[in-house]
């Protein structure tokens, strides 16, 4: 289940700070129940069913921001990269390197 975070970024089209649209969650049970608590942005207030709508696009942005996550994760540090940068045998090892995480994490 997507998160309501990620509903509202595509009902608004754009992201959005927490002072303009406050989130809660209140626990029942050991169940999550988020819900907006605040709405302080001049687009309308979407309703539940609205916001359902979206599920299958918020599912689809967070598989992507996942794999992007793990990609930038395993990807070479900034002082890996200046060093291939003077060093042709490290450049080589650094292009295969992205190459094999591309493939471990495809979009």
């Amino acid at each position: 289940m997507a998160n309501l975070y990620n509903k509202i970024k595509l009902y608004l089209n754009r992201d959005f700070s927490l002072k303009e649209v406050v989130l809660q969650d209140d626990i029942i049970n050991g169940i999550s129940n988020p819900y907006i608590k605040e709405w302080n942005v001049a687009e309308a207030q979407p309703t539940e069913a609205q916001l359902d709508t979206l599920e299958s696009q918020a599912n689809t942005l967070e598989a992507s921001n996942q794999v992007i996550a793990n990609r930038k994760a395993e990807y070479p540090s900034i002082e890996e990269l200046v060093v291939a940068l003077y060093d042709t045998e490290d450049k080589l090892a650094i292009e295969n390197k992205r190459k094999a995480i591309k493939e471990k994490y495809p979009k």
